[in-house]
């Protein structure tokens, strides 16, 4: 089945936001055996968008768009889409009481403008949105689908998931199923390398490799009669993967990131952390708190962006500083030790690097970055390389950091427990 994915929005055009609706949607779409060979994107003109619609209704089996719900004037999606296949709107009551219970919830006062939403095309499906005003329409026209969805993400992501992948597994035979498996550590090049072989030969189930920042994953997915049968294909692809990779995968759960794999490391073993961040400015600290629970491991975190800041709050000696540069392996090393001395954590993180655009020089060029992650009074250190916009460099020196305590934390207990039985 073949899917085409229109975002609605001027503001896409003009690049005051980013499409994370499309990347979201195509990924899901890959996930659910649905083949997608065009994305538009079209401003809040109709015209232009029934030109779209009316294209992408001669090639695609459904048609995803999202934006261009709501409100104001310039929202002209679910108007424009009824008019493409010859539906007119009603008011439909359900969706004009939800609304009004919106608003009603949040004390704010409804304009009249509002009930604009509750006008849907005759004879669609309508999806409830309980995160914001405008529902979702299904509309199906001689073996087409067009899904309308609002464009928030926070509106979007749950709406999909709940309404729109249940309708979507109906319209083709069989069952989809698939497992992510998230693998850091390894670039994307060598992890293609280790499976190019399963590439080659793969039928079903398949694999498809994403590369993400400082990560890589491996979804591999299969088609049954039954979810069952579905399942029973992948598990041994999944079972060689873990074969290959070992513990450089850090999950094969889909809601489980990067951060929450650490935390969760933390949690199993009853560990602290602390972190000193230059370059990064207080990211690695953020993505840790971005995982529920991580108040009972993380302790303290320090931004230490001058060489005085880092002087005083973790004890570096001057004379260090002038003789390896803020941005070296020594220095990194001191920041992770600084931290353990002067927070008790059990596990500390010290990142010090050039982010840019300038700052750099030929020994020490842009993207340089020294993460040193101390684990009980085990230090390791690694020397990065990252090229890209300033943001781009510190989200990988984020990512690194990340799998870093991770690779010291299983090291650390490997090498305690091989001691403990050599012993």
């Amino acid at each position: 089945m073949v899917v085409e994915i229109i975002s609605v929005g001027t503001e896409i055009l003009l690049g005051n936001i980013v499409n994370t609706n499309a990347a979201y949607l195509a990924e899901k779409c890959a996930g659910l055996g649905l083949s997608c060979y065009y994305q538009d994107v079209v401003g809040d003109n109709g015209e232009r968008l029934m030109q779209v619609i009316r294209t992408a209704l001669s090639r695609a089996d459904v048609l995803l768009l999202s934006g261009g719900l709501g409100p104001t004037q310039d929202d002209l999606t679910k108007e424009t889409a009824a008019a493409a296949i010859g539906r007119g709107l009603y008011l439909h009551e359900q969706s004009k009481q939800a609304i009004a219970e919106f608003f009603r919830q949040r004390g704010m006062e409804i304009t009249d403008n509002n009930w604009k939403q509750a006008m849907v095309p005759e004879g669609c499906i309508v999806l409830e949105n309980p995160n914001g005003t405008a529902p979702g329409i299904i509309m199906e026209d001689n073996g087409r689908h067009l899904i309308l969805m609002p464009g928030p993400p926070n509106e979007l992501v749950p709406m999909f998931e709940n309404a729109v992948i249940p309708y979507l597994n109906t319209l083709q035979p069989g069952i989809i199923y698939s497992q992510t498996v998230k693998i850091c550590g390894i670039g994307e090049s060598k992890v293609e390398h280790m499976i190019e072989d399963l590439i080659n030969t793969q039928s079903n189930p398949t694999i498809a490799t994403y590369a993400k920042t400082g990560e890589v994953h491996l979804r591999v997915t299969a088609r049954a009669d039954e979810e069952k049968e579905a399942k029973k294909l992948v598990k041994p692809f999944v079972k060689e993967l873990k074969t290959r990779f070992g513990n450089h995968i850090y999950t094969t759960q889909e809601e489980v990131t990067l951060e929450k794999a650490v935390v969760d490391l933390l949690l199993a073993n009853h560990l602290t952390v602390s972190t000193v961040e230059s370059c990064t400015g207080g990211m690695l600290a953020a993505r840790l708190i971005n995982v529920s629970g991580v108040s009972e491991v993380f302790k303290t975190g320090y931004i230490t962006y001058s060489n005085k800041s880092k002087r005083k709050l973790l004890g570096i000696k001057k004379a260090s500083l002038e003789k390896h540069g803020a941005v070296s392996a020594e220095i990194a090393k001191q920041m992770a030790k600084g931290a353990s001395v002067f927070t008790k954590a059990d596990v500390t993180v010290g990142i010090t690097g050039i982010a840019g655009p300038e700052g750099g020089s030929e020994e020490k060029p842009v993207g340089l970055v020294y993460i040193a992650c101390s684990v009980c009074g085990r230090v390791n250190v690694k020397e990065c390389h990252f090229s890209g916009s300033r943001m781009k460099i510190r989200e990988s020196s984020v990512s690194s950091a990340l799998s870093l305590m991770r690779e010291s934390i299983l090291a650390y207990y490997s090498e305690v427990t091989f001691g403990a039985k050599k012993s």
